[in-house]
């Protein structure tokens, strides 16, 4: 069963000149077909300005379609009398998770979405510790949000969508602002999410060591779907990629310059152990 699919979507943008008066449109989004099924972990690629925040944005309604629609577990986005059930079947978690904590302790914060949902201060305390323990951060819930590192805040931030128990969840480059411990952190709590909870996870980003465990990988170019396929599959189309201006895993890019140099590697290998395995067989 599909949980989001898009359906020839387009979305213009109003072009401003200095003094803000409108000179045109942009289209960010051009002509989009895709569906997502539930319990999918699916990767959306791209470089800045591609489209790809701009269409993560249409599946929690924050933007509407210039033309074209898109559906969330059957919803149209359009559909006024549904948007607050739209937004709680999908979850929204962005690039700077100061923008998402607001609470002055970690447990108060994941607990503000489902307090103004409504729920029970009972069934509240569960869904903040279920939530909690989901994204490993359950030892921290009485510290303050302002005293954890950059990971650590955005594993709040998703335990706080978490609490509102969507069936989906939309990580819009999470990892953008953060090193690479805390990147190594957001998206091990990504997969726990999708391998134990079975949430569906949408990842938008332009690092393509974090795709390599999805189910599926669509490329965005130009506001256009460019590529889709397993990870496998996009990241056997090299010099594609390479003229969208997107990087290779070094493993897969390491592959692919043996491959030139005559050593039998079949495409697409996406970690080190995978290579040291085709390498062995084929000296």
């Amino acid at each position: 069963m599909s949980i989001i699919e898009a359906k020839d979507l387009n979305f213009d943008y109003i072009r401003r000149d200095k003094e803000g008066e409108a000179t045109g449109f942009v289209r960010a989004v051009d002509s989009v077909d895709l569906v997502i099924e539930q319990g999918d972990f699916i990767a959306i690629l791209g470089h800045n300005g591609s489209g790809k925040s701009t269409l993560a944005k249409h599946m929690n309604a924050i933007l509407y379609p210039t033309e074209g629609v898109i559906y969330v577990d059957g919803m149209d986005t359009c559909d006024q009398d549904k948007l607050w059930d739209i937004r709680q079947t999908t979850g929204m978690v962005f690039q700077n998770p100061d923008n998402q904590i607001i609470g002055t302790v970690v447990e108060e914060d994941v607990g503000f979405g489902p307090e103004n949902m409504g729920v029970p201060s009972k069934e509240i305390r569960e869904r903040v510790e279920e939530s909690l323990k989901a994204v490993g951060m359950y030892e921290y819930r009485a510290h303050s949000p302002n005293k954890l590192s950059g990971g650590q805040k955005q594993r709040v931030a998703i335990a706080g969508v978490l609490a509102m128990h969507p069936k989906c969840i939309v990580l819009d480059e999470p990892t953008a602002m953060l090193d690479p411990k805390g990147r190594r952190e957001v998206i091990r709590a990504a997969r726990a999410l999708n391998d134990v909870e079975k949430i569906t996870v949408i990842l938008i980003t332009h690092y393509m060591e974090e795709v390599i465990y999805a189910n599926k990988v669509f490329v965005m170019d130009q506001g256009k779907i460019v590529m889709s396929g397993s990870p496998k599959e996009v990241f056997s189309r090299v010099e594609e990629l390479k003229e969208i201006r997107l990087a290779i895993p070094q493993v897969t890019e390491l592959a692919y310059e043996l491959r030139q140099a005559g050593i039998p590697l079949p495409p697409g290998i996406l970690s080190e152990e995978e290579l040291v395995e085709e390498l062995c067989r084929s000296l």
